[in-house]
């Protein structure tokens, strides 16, 4: 079994979307489970959103059950395509906890979506990170594009970088790598890690499911979002929730009759004047408890989240810990179900929605 340890839920979709377009069977949990009898078991550790030594802690806790499970044959870390993360320091843990590795190969490029990597700066099309819409992200600002500025002492730490201007720079770094490395970075690295181990697996293609959206939940928590235009109408966090003088649950309570009424609707933020973590914390926390409160009113056929640390603390509230893939809509937007059949798609906060809304901006 491939173990793959995501520091966000949406990563982690996003992996799991990837394996089950190989035709793997995919297990996707907020819980360890020893022994599972699944092909790729991917865990979804929201550290991105702790401390950093909240982070470490957890990693190992993580690690430990790992290197004890004999059901798991290799160990992949996703990690955000956008520097985000306590990323070094979690591949730090994983090293010294797992005896097997010795040093990790950490390349968060992606190619194939124009984030490439070249001469040890990042890049998103032609313009360095910080430059970015990444510099004004709440917990983990792009202030350089250098992988060596943004994480210093890597080397020293057993980290090392690679470059990677295409994929076929990624398949050459990572075959050539010793079976001592631990694999670590985003969607394209984790492809060519699962065709350098499963050369017989074809992928299927990504199709558009059936997706009913007239009974349907949208939740926007990332500093990226772009506006979504599906006919549900918008309701903004208001600013006294945002600023904390008020509850996501009298939010919820103040816009439940139009839901009631409708079944359809997109929460989303459009305030940007708070920064840090704390504030980060409380704002996920703010919107999750508005989406449980909304729920008890009524539970949609449909239940759709942008950002990964939104969306973990939205399933958490909702005690939602495991969940079965259907669909990979786009890349990084996936669709899977829960135990009782409610229909979750996620995708990170940077990526377009492919064609889920074919007018929203973005898409």
């Amino acid at each position: 079994m491939i173990a793959v340890i995501a520091d966000d839920i949406t990563g982690a979709a996003e992996m799991a979307g990837i394996a089950h377009r190989f035709g793997l069977r995919v297990m996707l949990t907020t819980s360890y489970i020893t022994g599972a009898d699944t092909d790729v078991m991917v865990i979804a550790t929201d550290t991105r959103s702790m401390t950093a030594d909240e982070a470490v802690t957890e990693t190992r806790r993580v690690a430990g059950l790992l290197a004890s499970d004999p059901s798991v044959s290799r160990i992949f870390k996703k990690t955000d395509s956008a520097l985000r993360g306590h990323v070094v320091d979690e591949l730090e843990a994983l090293i010294n906890a797992i005896p097997h590795y010795n040093e990790a190969l950490y390349i968060p490029a992606n190619p194939s979506k124009g984030r490439v990597i070249r001469d040890g700066i990042y890049y998103i099309g032609p313009t360095p990170l910080h430059e970015t819409d990444f510099s004004f992200d709440p917990e983990f600002p792009a202030v350089t594009s250098r992988l060596d500025e943004r994480f210093p002492g890597h080397l020293e730490r057993g980290v090392r970088f690679a470059d990677a201007t295409d994929t076929s720079d990624i398949d050459a770094a990572l075959s050539s790598a010793p079976d001592t490395t631990l694999p670590a970075g985003a969607a394209d690295l984790f492809t060519s890690f699962l065709r350098l181990n499963f050369p017989q697996a074809g992928q299927t293609d990504m199709a558009l499911p059936d997706i009913n959206l007239n009974d349907l939940l949208i939740v926007c928590g990332s500093t990226q979002s772009k506006a979504i235009d599906c006919g549900a109408v918008t309701s903004y966090m208001p600013v006294e929730v945002y600023d904390g003088l008020a509850s996501g649950e009298e939010w919820a309570e103040a816009i439940s009759p139009l839901y009631a009424r409708t079944h359809s609707l997109i929460l989303a933020m459009n305030h940007r004047h708070r920064t840090g973590h704390e504030a980060a914390v409380y704002l996920r926390s703010a919107m999750a408890s508005a989406v449980a409160s909304l729920m008890e009113t009524h539970r949609p056929a449909e239940l759709i989240i942008e950002g990964g640390a939104t969306a973990f603390a939205i399933l958490s509230s909702l005690g939602w810990n495991s969940f079965t893939i259907t669909d990979q809509i786009a890349p990084g937007v996936i669709r899977m179900a829960t135990s009782d059949g409610t229909h979750i798609t996620m995708k990170p906060g940077s990526y377009p929605w492919g064609n889920l809304f074919p007018a929203a901006s973005g898409a």
